[in-house]
């Protein structure tokens, strides 16, 4: 008597090395990995909120408090904007690229001097898709610091009979992002040219400090005699402020189109060159 065998053979897929070791097999993007970066950008500085968040909001807060109370109840307006609706977004703005800047650079520095850079390159991350990660991780610390710093600022105008109004949100939103995305970018740059801390504070108080205190911030720049008024009016973080002021007062002091070219240019060269630096290894393949 003949027994048939109705098993069936279990057929085990081999491994395809058609691809070659170390080739990427996520397509265009590693988007599980692009979201892995940007989460751990964002966990690294929410695990210290009280230093990365919380203590910038304070201090900008007591910038408002130190300008509105030295000049007290003579406060002049400032192009026919009382000053306080003057200042405070100003100092908004201000909180928002610093804690970008901030956020990108020592991030990378941090991970250079640690040597746990090579945590972050040996994964299957295009260039691409570090760029992409940094700078957005960057800019959601510097978008959330600014967001709780205007919260914080609308409550202390609106206890000084000064509320806060919105006149403009696309302008608010732009360039509140634009400022994110730009400081960010230049400080993945500086992170990556960095050999050590000192020079990551060379870059800080000698370039983005000076930058952002003389753009208008504290006063209007149609006030400075000449050849002061035209030099200020090629500071890129004066468009960046002027026009976030506009988009709570409405008056702008610099073209509102001339203001979304230079800042999306500037945005689309600092990422380039971010982009460009990760891409060929500058001092972080060595």
């Amino acid at each position: 008597m003949t027994t048939t065998d109705t098993s069936k053979e279990t057929e085990i897929p081999a491994f395809d090395l058609s691809a070659g070791f170390g080739a990427r097999r996520f397509g265009a993007v590693n988007w599980l990995g692009l979201w892995t970066l940007y989460l751990k950008e964002v966990r690294r500085f929410m695990k210290v909120v009280f230093q990365t968040v919380i203590a910038p909001v304070i201090q900008t807060l007591l910038f408002l408090i130190v300008f509105t109370q030295a000049f007290g109840a003579a406060r002049p307006d400032v192009n026919g904007v009382p000053f306080i609706e003057f200042l405070a977004p100003g100092l908004i703005m201000m909180a928002v690229l610093t804690n970008a800047f901030t956020n990108s650079s020592s991030s990378l520095i941090i991970a250079k001097v640690q040597g746990s850079i090579v945590d972050v390159l040996m994964p299957p991350l295009s260039a691409f898709e570090l760029t992409v990660a940094l700078v957005a991780g960057a800019a959601t610390r510097g978008i959330m610091v600014g967001l709780i710093t205007a919260t914080t600022c609308a409550v202390f105008m609106a206890f000084n009979g000064n509320p806060m109004r919105i006149e403009a949100f696309w302008a608010i939103l732009y360039f509140s992002m634009a400022a994110a995305v730009i400081f960010a970018s230049l400080g993945a740059i500086g992170g990556i040219w960095a050999d050590k801390f000192d020079q990551l504070a060379a870059v800080s108080n000698f370039v983005i400090t000076p930058l952002t205190f003389l753009s208008g911030t504290f006063y209007s720049i149609e006030n400075l005699p000449e050849p002061f008024r035209t030099i200020s009016h090629y500071n890129p973080v004066y468009y960046l402020i002027d026009g976030f002021r506009a988009g709570f007062t409405g008056v702008h002091e610099a073209s509102a189109v001339t203001g979304v070219l230079v800042t999306l240019s500037l945005a689309g060269i600092f990422s380039a060159v971010a982009y460009m630096l990760l891409r060929i290894g500058y001092k972080i393949k060595d």
